[in-house]
Parts: C-alpha cells; structure tokens; sequence
C-alpha cells in the first residue's frame, strides 16, 4: 500500500479518535452557564437528574428499577461514570429501587436520605450498596445547604428533626434548587400536612418556577396553600401510564388548571428537561 495513503489512514483515524473525545468536553463547555434538571422518565416513580452550571450532577430518587440507567445514558455523557451526590427522598421502593442500580453502575461521593427506617428487602439492599460504593452518607436536614456549583444550591426544607420512625412519605426530604432568579420546589411524596407545615415555616419564600407536583398527583398532596406560596409556572407529574393508583387525581387536576399551572407529564412527554440560564428558564 502506498505509504502515502497509509499515513492519510492513521491520520483519519486519529482525527476520529479525537472528536470522539473530545467533544463531550466541548459540548460541556457550550453548557458551562446553564443548570439543566431532567425530571426523568422511570414509569410510575420518581427521579430527577440535575446537572450545574459547573458540571456537579446530582440525581434525586431513581425510580423502582433499572429504567433509571437507560434515562441517565442520554443525559449523561458515554464516559461519565462519576455521579457527585445521591438524595433519596424517602425510601419507597418507588423511589430507591433504581439507585440501587445507580450505586453499581457509577461512582458517587455523597448520599443524602431522609432517616426513615422501612424493613423492606429494597431499603436493606440500598443501604448495602451505599457501603459497598463507599459513598459519604448524610442525613438530609432542615438548614443544610448543598453547594452544586456554579451559584447552584440545594436548600434542604423538610425534616427538621430525626425522622426514623415517621411514616415514609410523611418523612419524605423536600428541597428547594436555586439558580439565580430561577427555582424548582420538589416534595418527594410529602403529605399535604408537611407541604403546609413547610409553608407555615418559610412562606413567601418557597416561590419557584417548576414544581414537582408531589406524590405522583396523588389527592394527598399538592394543597391549595402550597400552591399559592410556589406560584409555578410549570407542574410536573411525575409517573407510570394506566398506573393501579389512578394518579393524578381529578381533583389534583383541577387545582393546577385553577392556579393556571401549565401541566406537564412524564406519561405523555416522556422525559422534561428544563434549561436555565439563571434569569430564564425554558423547556426541552
């Protein structure tokens, strides 16, 4: 073969090799000022995949089984293996059973969790994997605050005291994310007693752009009260289609369209992503 040709070859294939990667990085960087958060698609569950303006990903519940890698492998970059921070907001199978699959398939510095012990073979199995990764364990508590980068936080609303033998939802953690002037409010499946208390506790504010509308639209959650101090734009509902539930609720239906929240679904739509610049947010 002329070498010429031979040259022009390996030079091609270098050039590939390059781009291939390379241009995660690039595309990273395109990104640098934006906080996306991806309210995935996992069935009837919730997770919630949050990357910052400075590159930390965090993941908030990761649905009941390994649906939750398959969502994570078009959000993430193919060789991204490194997850910074885990919060299991309560530990419904719903909600831990695909962060199980998380723990063995990345590596992850930090997990967050609410306390609440429920003796189910899924809550021993988490608890496992946690030590088995290594990860840093952290009981999520009312004042903490979670530094994502970037100027992108995490505010720990919901408990402010130990919640090992309260009802699981009940104990459910709820955070506020802030990115400039933009914020999502998520409740895990909190009932509507702790949604008020936490307006009772902080009140004007909570406002924020997106809420994820809490325990799936179940009629137990999203009181009026908690949707006149968040104010959403956005309401997402996170869930499986034809669940044996019947979330959402009617009624959680009709409040939203009464506060003139714009509903979205993870059923209908698949994975919603939302991008913010800091000053504005939109929908992908």
């Amino acid at each position: 073969m002329d070498i010429r040709r031979v040259i022009g070859v390996v030079c091609l294939l270098l050039l590939i090799v390059a781009v291939l990667f390379l241009a995660p990085s690039l595309l990273q960087s395109q990104h640098k000022h934006e906080l996306t958060v991806s309210f995935l698609d996992v069935g009837q569950g919730d997770s919630i995949f949050i990357e910052s303006s400075s590159g930390k990903q965090m993941i908030i519940d990761g649905g009941a089984n390994r649906s939750v890698l398959r969502s994570l492998s078009k959000q993430m970059s193919w060789h991204d293996k490194h997850i910074d921070i885990i919060l299991a907001t309560h530990p419904d199978a719903d909600h831990i059973g695909g962060l199980i699959d998380v723990l063995e398939r990345y590596d992850v510095d930090y997990v967050y969790r609410s306390g609440v012990m429920h003796d189910t073979p899924e809550v021993q199995t988490f608890l496992n994997a946690i030590k088995k990764e290594g990860s840093e364990e952290t009981y999520a508590r009312r004042g903490d605050v979670i530094d994502l980068g970037g100027g992108v936080y995490v505010e720990i609303l919901f408990p402010d005291r130990d919640v090992f033998e309260i009802e699981t939802n009940t104990g459910s953690v709820i955070v506020r994310v802030v990115y400039g002037d933009t914020s999502f409010f998520l409740s895990g499946d909190s009932p509507q007693s702790i949604e008020e208390y936490v307006v009772a506790l902080d009140g004007k504010s909570l406002k924020s752009d997106v809420l994820k509308v809490g325990h799936h639209g179940s009629r137990t959650s999203t009181a009026a009260t908690l949707l006149g101090f968040v104010s959403p734009q956005y309401g997402v509902i996170s869930r499986g289609c034809d669940n044996r539930y019947g979330h959402p609720h009617p009624d959680v239906l009709e409040l939203l369209n009464r506060f003139e929240v714009e509903i979205l679904d993870t059923c209908e739509e698949g994975t919603i992503t939302f991008v913010s610049d800091g000053k504005t947010l939109t929908v992908k």
